[in-house]
């Protein structure tokens, strides 16, 4: 039971991280919400993504199972682009511009290569244990 309740927390969290990287992609160096420097894009969200879907997916191995590790990394595109595409009121939430490629790629890419780093390393633990080693 205590599983389900972890798995439940992880998802949940990917689904909070997804929406707070969403709506602060926008963000611009405009003197609004950070200091004006030129009003050049800011997409420090993405930097976020690469760091926390990664940890997300890795600690959904560990905790809960590594087979359902895969369930908190589809939560977190699921938000990303659902949210992106169909925003509250229909608005479109994702920018169209090279940050939202930035973004879905720098959440999915590293949160992939936890997934299969996680499944590979309980594959390789599977097969030892069967050999009898």
């Amino acid at each position: 039971m205590g599983q389900r309740w972890m798995l439940a927390l992880l998802c949940f969290v990917a689904f909070l991280l997804g929406l707070l990287e969403l709506f602060f992609l926008p963000l611009r160096l405009d003197g609004i919400v950070l200091p004006k420097l030129g009003d050049a894009p800011f997409p420090v969200t993405v930097v976020v993504a690469v760091i926390t879907t990664p940890l997300v997916v890795r600690a959904t191995a560990k905790v809960v199972r590594p087979s359902f590790s895969v369930i908190p990394l589809l939560v977190w595109v699921l938000v990303v682009l659902g949210m992106g595409m169909t925003g509250p009121g229909g608005d479109l939430v994702l920018v169209q511009d090279w940050r939202a490629l930035l973004l879905i790629g720098g959440g999915a890419l590293p949160g992939a290569l936890a997934l299969g780093g996680g499944l590979g390393t309980a594959a390789a633990k599977a097969a030892k244990g069967g050999n009898g080693g």
